[in-house]
């Protein structure tokens, strides 16, 4: 009997799933007193720390009495479902979190779905037992009613529940009595998740995830499921396709806390990292070098989205960034495509272009930000749903969103997403919030956030999933206004935003470089309007005072990359530098523009 339990710990975005990672390392001692410690230890990368979600799985192992726990951090967020979906496979069981108040969410639903399917077994936690108006019982018999529409067997339906709270560091059988230490949680883990099964035979490992290092470049890390693996081992490497490659194992490292060591050898269920085998993809199957056999290859859902990324061409070309050329932004597109298994990359007519094909908007939109803090220069356009014929019919991305909002602008959210061709499934009190249940279709929630936020003072909760393609809805009404655009290049100048403020809403302070094409603000009007904010104030030899009129100016718009993709229009595009973002017509000059017949 293996001394070994490999949980993957799953929920929506901001349900407490890395915050319990940390209490279970420090619990289990896996740091020295005097080390610094911190929190969110596994959100490791800027990226992570500054959004405040998981966006890559991690593995951890701690040891608790005399069994080995393997834990694997998923992402919350439906875009990174990819990321959830692989990583599954090499659990055995589940934690489930869920926020004691919110209740099973849309993304609750996708990872249960996914881990029921593969038939893994459940534990429930129902966190955050601390927080004011929290309903504890109803989210079991609610997450209880989600196992059973999902069609758990019976043994997943009999999961045991924990209930507690990440962030004090307690969990207890029963809400109303806490603890002070998460040792139940860890007993029940012990207790209910199976040990994996022991297969003798041949070997066959099932590549998942990838790591890096800058000595040793790509380490594969995956589940061994059959027979052993050791150091030096000659092995087969299967591809996806079923093409074979011989190799051969350098080095063989397991988890240990949050580091890994050496090892000789690995037995079946358990998780490993091995060092030397090349042009390996996630996904293919390490197997026998005399007998090689293949492991089902990971599917995963397709993408629901896509986007043109191009190189940057607009006049501030190079200025800000080192890695600008096509060649270069293309080798980055596909080293992406190696480890993130739900990105597609797809040439086009154009040589320094590229469809990217993804989950959403977060999705791609992390990528952008990842290669832009990498030093690239590119530009992106509006994001697309994929529309495919199913029996003959046009079909597009329908998704389920759902809002919680107070009581008193439930009606504006509801006339928002109906504007948007969503459909209103279910409206029930939660708390002292309104829960909204829309379907909708995937292109009407581009650009939907922000309205919202705006309609509802901030106070809007939003989550959406994808649900299935079904026919198309029509034409959905796009932006309503038109912007303002430059008609030269220079620096803006205060006297010039302040005798056009009546115009518009401007996103560029004074005093900073522009170029013509440049969108710098959002017409009143429907249409797009041609602006001069260069001029500066004409001088006069005149000498009386007070005669000057003082300039006061609104504060210019700043827009994130995501509020950026949702805002642009099809004659658009973003262009993204390690410093700026800017807006920009795809034609910069006015004659080119009517030329095209895009409006102007």
């Amino acid at each position: 009997m293996q001394k070994i339990r490999n949980i993957a710990i799953i929920a929506h975005v901001d349900h407490g799933k890395t915050t319990l990672v940390d209490k279970i390392l420090h619990s289990c001692s896996v740091f020295r007193d005097n080390e610094q410690k911190g929190d969110l230890i596994l959100d490791n990368n800027d990226l992570e720390r500054e959004r405040g979600i998981t966006i890559v799985s991690k593995n951890v192992s701690v040891q608790y009495k005399d069994v080995k726990i393997n834990i694997i951090d998923t992402p919350g967020h439906a875009d990174f479902g990819g990321e959830v979906e692989r990583v599954l496979k090499m659990a055995d069981g589940v934690l489930l979190l869920c926020d004691a108040f919110e209740g099973a969410m849309p993304q609750t639903r996708f990872v249960t779905q996914k881990a029921l399917a593969l038939g893994l077994k459940p534990i429930v936690v129902v966190n955050k037992v601390d927080k004011e108006n929290c309903r504890p019982e109803e989210v079991y018999e609610q997450i209880f009613e989600l196992f059973f529409n999902l069609e758990a067997t019976e043994d997943q339906l009999d999961f045991p529940v924990i209930y507690g709270s990440s962030k004090q560091g307690w969990m207890s059988t029963d809400w109303k009595v806490p603890t002070t230490d998460i040792f139940a949680l860890l007993d029940a883990v012990v207790a209910n998740i199976p040990s994996p099964p022991m297969l003798e035979g041949t070997l066959q490992m099932q590549i998942t995830s990838l790591d890096y290092s800058s000595f040793v470049g790509r380490i594969a890390i995956g589940r061994v499921h059959r027979g052993t693996i050791k150091e030096n081992q000659p092995v087969t490497l299967i591809k996806r396709d079923g093409k074979i490659v011989k190799s051969r194992v350098k080095e063989l490292y397991t988890f240990e806390g949050l580091g890994k060591i050496r090892t000789t050898e690995v037995k079946s269920g358990d998780i490993c990292a091995v060092v030397g085998i090349d042009g390996f993809d996630i996904g293919d199957t390490i197997a026998d070098f005399e007998a090689p056999e293949q492991l089902p290859v990971i599917s995963i859902d397709e993408p629901t989205m896509n986007m043109l990324f191009t190189i940057n061409n607009s006049p501030f070309f190079g200025k800000e960034g080192k890695l600008v050329t096509s060649q270069r932004i293309k080798d980055r597109l596909m080293k992406e495509m190696e480890k993130n298994l739900a990105l597609k990359v797809v040439e086009t007519e154009g040589a320094d272009s590229w469809l990217v094909y993804g989950r959403g908007i977060l999705h791609l939109s992390v990528l952008i930000e990842t290669m832009r803090r990498e030093g690239y220069e590119l530009q992106v356009g509006q994001p697309q749903v994929i529309v495919k014929e199913i029996d003959g019919k046009k079909c597009e991305p329908i998704e389920t969103l759902i809002v919680d909002v107070p009581g008193e602008v439930a009606g504006k959210v509801i006339e928002l997403v109906t504007q948007r061709k969503g459909e209103l499934l279910i409206m029930e009190p939660k708390g002292d919030l309104q829960h909204l249940e829309f379907e909708i279709p995937a292109r009407g929630i581009i650009g939907l956030r922000n309205n919202v936020l705006t309609a509802t003072a901030g106070e809007a909760i939003m989550a959406h999933r994808f649900k299935a393609y079904e026919p198309w809805k029509g034409t959905i009404p796009g932006r309503l206004n038109g912007v303002l655009i430059s008609m030269d290049k220079g620096m803006t100048t205060a006297y010039s935003i302040d005798k056009l403020q009546d115009r518009g809403r401007f996103f560029v302070d004074p005093g900073v470089d522009i170029y013509e094409g440049q969108i710098l603000g959002e017409h009143i009007r429907d249409n797009d309007l041609v602006i001069n904010i260069v001029k500066g104030k004409a001088l006069t030899n005149m000498r009386a005072s007070g005669t000057d009129d003082n300039t006061r100016i609104a504060p210019a718009i700043k827009f994130s990359l995501e509020e950026c993709m949702e805002y642009i229009q099809a004659d658009e595009y973003i262009e993204v530098t390690p410093v700026s973002m800017r807006l920009r017509k795809i034609f910069l000059t006015e004659q080119q523009r009517k030329a095209n017949g895009s409006k102007s």
